[in-house]
């Protein structure tokens, strides 16, 4: 999803080193007016596997592309037999302490904005409301055909009746939803089109190699325009769709903080980067403030 996967970025020597001290995050959020950019590395926690880190998916799977998925039928049926398998995993996964943090912050008018780059719907889950989802939602499917939008629980549940006893075991299972398996473990899955007009369904969230809607580009610009400051969690921000905000604020003379237990891309541009495990951060960070964190998410994700 989200850029062409043979994009890379290698983080180079003279990186500014993390600190272990949350106290930057601390003080952001005092301040109020915060804008949340959030990455893969949040949902970890919730058992969501990440790209970029040491173990993540991008080093054993090469996500569909949006032309792959669009020219070719086989790549379809591939696509749909192991996203229809990821989905039944990803779709049991259950917000995280950062997820709760975040929604809490919200609760207690710190943040004025929730940036997504991930596609699993965990911080709405987790009871944040003012996100965005920049790269679509796994939620939800869409026809490439007519445009209409249907609901990915019940595309699920068409898909099983369509393919009785498709049950193989999964090598792993990616940030996309997507599961690994082989082509003879895929076999002749039986892919659905849409209900409408019969056309091609895809899942409403942008491929690599396919752009982010530019209203919704425009939206996120915005919403860093008018924030205090920009806190971005989990984030590599290897890919431009996310980095740009990170540069947007710097340039416009904002404060950002990086929670990333890794470098990332954006560290020249941030005063610091708390190089931690984000639940426990966040929920360190939340006794600090005094802002109780909810134990149990709400909505279901």
């Amino acid at each position: 999803m989200r850029m062409r996967p043979t994009l890379s970025w290698t983080p180079a020597g003279d990186l500014p080193p993390g600190t272990t001290d949350p106290g930057p995050v601390v003080e952001l959020l005092r301040a109020g007016g915060v804008l949340v950019l959030s990455g893969a590395g949040i949902s970890t926690e919730s058992g969501i596997p990440d790209y970029r880190s040491e173990g993540g998916s991008l080093g054993r799977h090469t996500p569909m592309t949006y032309q792959d998925f669009t020219a070719s039928a086989q790549a379809r049926r591939r696509y749909w037999a192991r996203s229809h398998l990821g989905w039944r995993t990803f779709g049991r996964a259950r917000p995280n302490a950062g997820h709760r943090a975040v929604a809490a912050f919200e609760r207690h008018g710190l943040l004025s904005g929730v940036i997504s780059q991930n596609v699993d719907g965990l911080h709405q889950a987790a009871g944040s409301e003012d996100v965005v989802e920049l790269h679509g939602s796994l939620s939800r499917v869409v026809c490439l055909s007519c445009g209409a939008v249907g609901s990915r629980r019940a595309l699920a549940l068409r898909l099983k009746e369509a393919n009785p006893g498709f049950a193989p075991t999964a090598a792993a299972i990616n940030p996309d939803g997507d599961a690994d398996l082989t082509d003879a473990q895929v076999g002749d899955f039986r892919v659905l089109p849409c209900l409408v007009c019969g056309g091609v369904l895809k899942p409403d969230v942008v491929f690599f190699g396919e752009t982010v809607p530019a209203p919704r580009v425009e939206r996120c610009r915005r919403l860093v325009r008018e924030a205090r400051s920009l806190l971005v969690l989990g984030s590599s921000l290897t890919v431009m769709s996310g980095l740009r905000f990170v540069r947007q604020a710097a340039e416009a003379g904002k404060p950002v903080v990086i929670v990333n237990r890794d470098p990332t891309r954006g560290d020249h541009h941030a005063l610091t980067r708390v190089a931690l495990p984000l639940g426990a951060t966040l929920t360190t960070v939340a006794d600090q403030l005094h802002v109780r964190i909810d134990a149990e998410a709400a909505e279901e994700a």
